[in-house]
């Protein structure tokens, strides 16, 4: 399935975001530390790039207080291919 690419999107984008739609009959939800231990990437960078997804609305915060994010439905057409490159363009 062919995914938009857009210059502000890194490697790590789409690996949180699988990360987090993993489960298809439950939601999964985790924190900036659990996601970097499951992907491979530091916590800081994770931290960084579900900023930028969530400004995006790709994610959301589900605990704001706790840090917990899960996917968005935005997110979910993102990874089947349902949105088109213009629509993730920044501004």
């Amino acid at each position: 399935m062919r995914r938009p690419r857009v210059p502000w999107m890194t490697n790590a984008d789409d690996r949180i975001l699988e990360f987090l739609q993993n489960d298809p009959n439950r939601e999964i939800v985790a924190t900036p530390r659990v996601i970097a231990e499951n992907i491979d990437f530091n916590r800081g960078y994770v931290t960084q790039r579900l900023s930028e997804l969530l400004e995006q609305g790709l994610v959301e915060y589900r605990d704001k207080d706790s840090g917990i994010y899960a996917i968005t439905e935005r997110g979910r057409a993102y990874l089947d291919g349902e949105l088109n490159a213009d629509e993730l363009e920044r501004d």
